[in-house]
């Protein structure tokens, strides 16, 4: 950090990157050159066989190659290991180094071709041991060289050489000036057009369509946005992830209770309310998880799934269902009356189509609660986290709501999609027409979760007594007065640091200031960060307390950017200079606040273990605010506890705990 220029461009790698890749083909090489010396060595006198001449040429020129090669590691290593993340002068002489390492691949690569045209001569009679050791010096040296390629493809930038990028001295930084208008312009259009670039590669399995087309370009304006303002490599990002949660760590290991704004007095008439609610949300939570379809089955019983599903696989469908949608062997509704328990009469409509902003759902009866169940697919496709990822803000037009607001926008248009089923298809009116005196509940798991939220904002006016429990929803999904208005009738459930519950764009840019203010001002090279926080999060133990220029200061000064950091917001290499009209570090964010829908239940572990594979797990919960989930939180539960099989075994937990008191 900032990134390395190399070549007259900027890569995507630090100058203090090279330590560990460094060392490790160090490593390889001393055992390389070793092994060849001492075939050397031991045949040095055996060399009269038809090819020994090349042989011993070969050898002889291959130990002095190694040798410099190793040399030029060695220099590289040490360089790399100098200075710290934000203070890249001790390693000014790295780029030297590197083209020198880098000259050196070419008399590799020829010495690899003769080796390769040496082996594969038939005239050769030489001793098979000797033999042998040259064809492994030729397979590790192509491997090298490939694996050197893929490296360089990697950390390739493509905005990193463009000369258009570049401000000159002598042009005015004045926005409004055509001049740097033009310079600005063409900075974000090449941003953005990297960006869709690489989304189309990884959706090029799926049908694009227009929709598709207007997606790639919102999600890539996003990124670039996001991405535009700091000069940080993967790496960098790394590092400020694991101080981060060792700083986390620290503060959750203090005396006092990290705050958390409860939302009830310990009173027994909210406990009994919070106690109904989990028990509820305990046993919808199996609709939410059984709209996964053979994924979610297969993942909870990957032993016994295939045999279970293949014994129903040539059932008819029941004519009593509608059902849309690809579902090859009858698999997915399968899973879905395994899950649920319920009747194959009990579905009024099952739909598996999918396509960006149309994700699958299920219309059942729930005999138990009485209730006509709408239970909405999280995230499992491209096409899901694209209707994810488009993350604009847009206007939510309701009737009868005192002050509209915003909404995530891909979320919205799902649910306009199943609000346009149920209703302009007639599938409540059929439910309805089998049950009249059901509720109607709407259940949803992620981003079935969030489309939930907002398909029941949609059905409100319609049906007063409906009820809408959504799990782990997406954290950036309603404005502040949509989230007030949900709290009568949605329930969101969190389980412990879940990321997708913390995760709006305000949120995304605290934490990327957070992982800038940690990483620029720690003294610590950045090779040592990253062992330490391997060794931390793999064995535990305390967390380390990294020194940094943070230590000592004031409160007051603590509020006000240090050096490092603006170097790192601003002052960036000529494809990164500071021509985006973003805010400044200590700005107000340029993204409007979303918030979680409804009122919510946060399951937190009683006794908890920072370790994924702790057993006996206790959960409690408890009404929480949205202003807990205003920051993210670094663990290596942030994702696990978000998944539908860990929500579903902590409700199921509470659920018994409670049933166990009562018939206590």
């Amino acid at each position: 950090m900032p990134g390395l220029v190399l070549f007259g461009r900027r890569w995507a790698i630090g100058s203090d990157d090279f330590v560990l890749p460094g060392a490790f083909e160090l490593f390889v090489r001393l055992v390389w050159w070793i092994g060849i010396f001492v075939l050397y060595t031991v045949h040095k006198g055996q060399f009269n066989c038809p090819g020994g001449g090349l042989l011993h040429s070969y050898l002889l020129g291959l130990i002095i190659l190694l040798a410099s090669i190793i040399c030029a590691l060695c220099a590289l290593v040490y360089v790399s290991m100098q200075g710290t993340i934000s203070n890249p002068g001790p390693r000014k002489s790295l780029p030297k180094i590197l083209y020198t390492r880098l000259l050196l691949y070419f008399p590799e690569f020829i010495w690899a071709v003769v080796g390769a045209v040496w082996v594969s001569d038939n005239s050769v009679q030489c001793e098979k041991t000797v033999i042998n050791g040259v064809i492994g010096t030729v397979i590790a040296s192509w491997i090298i060289i490939i694996f050197t390629i893929i490296g360089v493809v990697i950390v390739f930038d493509p905005l990193g050489g463009k000369k258009t990028f570049y401000l000159p001295e002598g042009v005015s930084r004045n926005l409004e000036s055509s001049h740097s208008g033009q310079l600005l312009y063409n900075v974000k259009s090449s941003a953005t057009r990297v960006w869709e670039k690489r989304i189309r590669l990884l959706c090029c399995c799926i049908v694009q369509d227009d929709d598709h087309r207007v997606a790639f370009t919102s999600i890539a304006e996003l990124f670039r946005s996001y991405f535009s303002d700091t000069d940080l490599v993967p790496s960098d990002i790394a590092a400020g992830l694991i101080l981060l949660h060792q700083e986390q760590d620290k503060m959750e290991n203090c005396p006092k209770e990290p705050e958390e704004v409860l939302c009830h007095s310990p009173s027994s008439l909210v406990t009994d309310d919070l106690d109904v609610e989990l028990e509820n949300a305990a046993h919808y939570m199996l609709f939410a998880a059984a709209a996964y379809g053979w994924p979610y089955y297969v993942y909870t019983n990957p032993y016994t799934a295939l045999c279970k599903l293949n014994g129903d696989c040539c059932r008819n469908r029941p004519t009593e269902s509608d059902i849309t949608g690809s579902d090859r062997h009858n698999f997915h509704f399968g899973s879905i009356l395994k899950i649920t328990g319920l009747q194959y009469r009990d579905f009024i409509h099952i739909s598996f189509h999918n396509k960006i902003y149309e994700i699958p759902f299920f219309v059942a009866l729930d005999h138990k609660k009485e209730a006509i169940v709408v239970a909405v697919r999280g995230t499992l496709s491209f096409e899901d986290i694209l209707t994810d990822l488009s993350a604009d803000c847009e206007d939510l037009t309701l009737e009868e709501v005192l002050e509209n607001g915003f909404v995530h926008k891909g979320i919205t248009q799902a649910a306009n999609y199943i609000y346009r089923k149920l209703i302009n298809d007639g599938i409540l009116n059929q439910a309805f027409t089998i049950a009249p005196e059901y509720k109607l509940v709407i259940v949803g798991h992620s981003l079935g979760g969030g489309t939930a939220s907002i398909l029941a904002i949609m059905l409100r006016n319609s049906f007063p007594t409906l009820r809408c429990y959504a799990f782990s929803p997406p954290g950036g999904l309603l404005s502040k007065s949509l989230a007030d208005y949900t709290k009568h009738f949605i329930v969101s459930i969190i389980v412990g640091k879940d990321l997708v519950a913390r995760l709006s764009m305000p949120n995304m840019e605290d934490l990327k200031r957070r992982i800038v203010r940690i990483v620029a001002n720690c003294n610590r090279p950045k090779y040592q960060i990253l062992l330490r926080g391997c060794w931390y999060e793999v064995f535990g133990g305390d967390p380390d307390d990294f020194p940094t220029e943070l230590d000592g200061r004031s409160q007051d000064a603590l509020t006000q950017p240090l050096l490092a950091e603006e170097s790192l917001m601003v002052h960036r290499s000529p494809s990164y200079n500071a021509l985006e009209e973003e805010p400044h570090l200590s700005s107000p964010p340029q993204y409007p606040h979303l918030y979680l829908p409804g009122k919510i239940i946060h399951v937190v572990e009683e006794c908890s273990s920072r370790r994924l594979c702790s057993s006996d797990i206790k959960y409690t919960a408890r009404w929480s605010n949205e202003t807990v989930f205003s920051s993210i939180l670094i663990s290596p539960k942030m994702i696990t506890d978000h998944m539908p099989d860990v929500v579903l075994k902590a409700l199921n937990s509470l659920s018994q705990e409670h049933g166990s008191c009562l018939s206590c």
